[in-house]
């Protein structure tokens, strides 16, 4: 079947502006819209520019606005985002867009390193794995299904229109660690998300978690943290 493919165009070496581009491709109604966008790129106009890898939902290269929700490329399917009418693709919102759908993740990975997203520990280096229970590693797995893509954080209607938010991955990120048995650093995490931009800034619009590719419960994770914060874990 015919499919229009209406992209938002950006090239800051051309014009300061952007604007809507229509292609035609043929598709099938199980292909991916990251399909139709190679389709674009390669057979009709090469100077089309977004991020992809490993095409399967995995490594988080591919989040776009499709249709206006934000969504992974190679995980939404043609049929599912109605094919009788032009298919939007515009770059994530709330970070600079460097051309085209490409944006500048920069801004989102300083808030994620600025979460300490590592295991702290203290003492000497074990000679043995660290262990713990099922029930215990039971308690952060839903965190870290998380593949970096800032879908959930571009969701974010806060995020959009503060740029020192930390947004909704970064506490994703610090939750993860915050609740592992193992980790000794979630004082130092809890003292830099009670920050004015850390989690109090949060709405609970659900926008996140309706955004998140993983189907992880980002505005649950969000709450949580903010429990441990005012009974301090």
């Amino acid at each position: 079947m015919d499919v229009t493919i209406k992209i938002l165009r950006y090239n800051p070496e051309v014009s300061e502006d952007a604007t809507w581009e229509s292609y035609q491709v043929t598709a099938e109604p199980t292909d991916r819209v990251l399909d139709a966008l190679h389709k674009v790129k390669w057979d009709l106009d090469g100077s089309l520019t977004f991020r992809r890898s490993c095409a399967h939902g995995v490594c988080g290269s591919d989040a776009m606005r499709i249709n206006g929700k934000n969504r992974l490329a190679c995980k939404t399917l043609i049929k599912d985002v109605n094919p009788s009418k032009p298919i939007t693709v515009e770059p994530i919102k709330g970070l600079p867009v460097l051309k085209d759908l490409v944006v500048d993740m920069e801004p989102f990975f300083d808030a994620y390193r600025s979460v300490m997203p590592f295991l702290v520990t203290t003492g000497n280096e074990p000679t043995r794995e660290r262990l713990q229970s099922q029930a215990d590693r039971d308690r952060f797995d839903d965190t870290t299904k998380c593949i970096l893509c800032a879908a959930c954080t571009t969701s974010c209607p806060v995020y959009w229109t503060d740029g020192q938010y930390f947004g909704p991955q970064a506490i994703v990120g610090a939750h993860r660690f915050i609740f592992d048995s193992r980790d000794e650093g979630t004082d130092q995490r809890l003292e830099i998300l009670n920050d004015k931009e850390g989690v109090w800034r949060c709405r609970t619009t659900f926008n996140c978690t309706e955004a998140c590719p993983r189907g992880i419960e980002v505005t649950k994770a969000i709450q949580e943290v903010k429990r441990a914060l005012i009974f301090r874990r």
